[in-house]
C-alpha cells in the first residue's frame, strides 16, 4: 500500500488519538475523575494495540481496536450527556469520582476567566487534611462545554478510526487470501508443476528405444 493509503491514515489517526487521550488523562488526574481515568487508560492500551497491529500487519489486533472504538464512542456520548445533564443525569453527582473525592472536573475549578471561591470540605467525610474546592463563577466557557468538546473530539477520532480500521482489516484479509504461501501470487501452485514433470518422465519411460 502506498504512503497515502488507508493504513497510513489509520496510523496517523491512532497517533492523534494517543496524544489527545494522554492530554485528557492528565486533566482527569488533576480533577480526580477516577472513572474517566480508568476509561482513558484502557483506551490508551487499545490505541497502542491498534497502532502495533497496523504497523505489523496484524488484522486481529486491528479488529480488537475497531471494536473498542465503538465502546469508546458510547462512553463519550455518556460523558456528554452527563455534563449536559441529559436524561436525569447530574454533573454535580459523584458518579465519575466513585465517591472518593468531592472534586468535579479540573475545568470546573480552573476554567478560563473564572472567578474562584473557596468552599471548605465537610469534616466528617474523610477529607484529605483541609483541602479546599474551588467554585467557578463567570467563566468564559463553562466546564460542561469544555468536557463536551473533549468528548466530541474523541467521538470524531474514534468514528474515523472505526471506518479506517474496518477498511484496513478488509484490505489485509484480501491480501492474505490472494497470497499463496507455497507458490506466491502464482495462480498455478507448485504441485501442478510437479505433476507436469512426473507425467513427462512417465511418458519418456514408455517411449520405444
Amino acid at each position: 500500500m502506498g504512503c497515502c493509503s488507508g493504513r497510513c491514515t489509520l496510523l496517523a489517526l491512532c497517533a492523534l488519538q494517543l496524544v489527545t487521550a494522554l492530554e485528557r488523562q492528565v486533566f482527569d488526574f488533576l480533577g480526580y475523575q477516577w472513572a474517566p481515568i480508568l476509561a482513558n487508560f484502557i483506551h490508551i492500551v487499545m490505541v497502542i494495540l491498534g497502532l502495533f497491529g497496523t504497523m505489523q500487519y496484524r488484522p486481529r489486533y486491528i479488529v480488537v481496536y475497531t471494536v473498542w472504538t465503538a465502546v469508546w464512542i458510547t462512553w463519550n456520548v455518556f460523558i456528554i450527556c452527563f455534563y449536559l445533564e441529559v436524561g436525569g443525569l447530574s454533573k454535580d453527582s459523584e458518579l465519575l469520582t466513585f465517591s472518593l473525592s468531592q472534586h468535579r472536573s479540573w475545568w470546573h475549578e480552573h476554567g478560563l476567566g473564572c472567578l474562584h471561591e473557596e468552599a471548605s470540605m465537610a469534616a466528617g467525610l474523610g477529607a484529605l487534611h483541609s483541602q479546599a474546592l474551588m467554585v467557578d463563577t463567570g467563566c468564559a466557557l463553562d466546564h460542561s462545554y469544555v468536557e463536551g468538546l473533549h468528548s466530541g473530539l474523541q467521538i470524531l477520532l474514534a468514528l474515523l478510526g472505526f471506518i479506517y480500521g474496518c477498511y484496513v482489516v478488509s484490505v489485509f484479509t484480501e491480501e492474505e487470501d490472494s497470497f499463496d504461501f507455497i507458490g506466491g501470487f502464482d495462480p498455478f501452485p507448485l504441485y501442478h508443476v510437479n505433476e507436469k514433470q512426473s507425467s513427462l518422465l512417465s511418458k519418456q519411460a514408455y517411449l520405444p528405444a
